[in-house]
């Protein structure tokens, strides 16, 4: 956090963010831009993006459709990476799928953190554009990529600022029918991802700002969209406070909803977002007692008035109040606890032992104790 010395920072994102209801329709001429042979990274299933498709033949391009199913794996990456130079492919396309690694020599493992050799992305990436069909990661103006290694149970991250997409096409209309469960775990990942940045250590003035419009977004349309899936407003204010937690977190790093989300889905079957959705009020609640027991002066706790005055839209509001918001929000939310995704008392030590190794964590505004750590994933289950 800046002090005394002054705010000294760096801010990197895409290269050109197009927003807006709608705006899909612009991604067919973004496209012809960056080249003519385009792989489509898709999800499961491609039905969701033959609009896109649609709007790339009538710029003559050639398409090449890769569908992914789940969360990306270190060898799903391997696998499409291959794919990509098999059809020399000029450029990449994800909607609603993950990156691909095809202009770098070796395996995806020579540039993972944690379990690979870590070593530096060196070659520029093929130009990559991307259009979430969720709001939650905000993966589309980040510098990481997130990937599963069921070998090592741990998810890490593929880490360089080459990694900005060229063209981050953000339309909330693509979110609309998304399922209440999904929209409830996407939703507070997005909501963690605009409150871990603005009390992270590494926070900024210029993240800042964007954390706090992305918070009142969030707290006024989240309950709305988990309702009623279909009010355009609403997916509009959550797919901003999305695009809001990529920029923020690409920038300000997070905190420890996401020191643990990164073990616990490694180790289990448990999507990122719901995980984060079960954390982030214990994480919270038990960050201001740490604070208040041994930081009570500095501007930590300060953050957390700030960002209990935005969720609650009240200026008394205490950091407190704040908690006990998330703590209700998460209840109308319904969202489910780790024991659900098959977490049990007796993971918990291995959990916080692969957490306080997270570079997320270091991100948190304290140091927690590991026996914090495990109160948390007690609370959480």
């Amino acid at each position: 956090m800046s002090g005394g010395e002054g705010a000294v920072f760096e801010f990197a994102t895409a290269g050109r963010i197009l927003f807006g209801r709608g705006r899909l329709k612009e991604a067919g001429s973004a496209a012809r831009t960056m080249g003519a042979n385009a792989m489509v990274v898709t999800g499961a299933s491609s039905s969701r993006a033959a609009p896109l498709l649609d709007l790339l033949r009538r710029e003559k391009m050639e398409i090449h459709v890769w569908p992914t199913k789940g969360e990306p794996t270190v060898e799903m990456v391997k696998r499409g990476a291959g794919e990509a130079l098999r059809r020399k492919c000029g450029m990449v396309i994800a909607i609603g799928g993950g990156s691909v690694l095809a202009a770098n020599p070796g395996d995806p493992l020579d540039y993972l953190e944690v379990i690979g050799k870590g070593r530096p992305i060196e070659n520029a990436p093929l130009p990559f554009m991307a259009i979430p069909t969720t709001a939650g990661t905000g993966a589309e103006v980040t510098r990481n990529a997130v990937l599963s290694s069921p070998e090592h149970r741990v998810k890490v991250s593929l880490r360089s600022p080459l990694m900005l997409p060229r063209v981050a096409l953000v339309d909330p209309l693509l979110t609309l029918g998304l399922p209440p469960k999904i929209t409830a775990a996407t939703g507070m990942d997005a909501l963690t991802q605009v409150i871990e940045p603005f009390v992270s250590v590494r926070a900024n003035p210029l993240a800042d700002a964007i954390c706090l419009k992305g918070m009142t977004r969030a707290a006024r349309s989240l309950r709305r969209v988990f309702e009623a899936g279909n009010d355009e407003p609403a997916r509009e204010d959550m797919a901003l406070a999305s695009l809001c937690g990529g920029l923020a977190l690409a920038n300000s790093g997070l905190g420890a909803a996401h020191g643990f989300a990164a073990p616990l889905g490694g180790m289990f079957d448990a999507p990122h977002g719901a995980v984060c959705a079960a954390l982030l009020p214990f994480v919270v609640a038990t960050n201001i007692r740490a604070l208040e027991q041994r930081q009570p002066d500095g501007p930590s706790l300060e953050r957390y008035r700030k960002v209990a005055q935005t969720l609650t839209a009240r200026l008394d509001a205490t950091v407190d109040d704040g908690a006990a918001w998330l703590r209700q929000l998460s209840r109308d939310l319904e969202v489910p606890g780790l024991k659900s995704y098959g977490v049990k008392d007796g993971d918990i030590p291995l959990v916080v032992e692969k957490a306080a190794a997270s570079s997320s964590m270091k991100g948190n505004p304290i140091v927690l104790t590991r026996e914090e750590m495990a109160a948390i994933l007690q609370q959480a289950m």
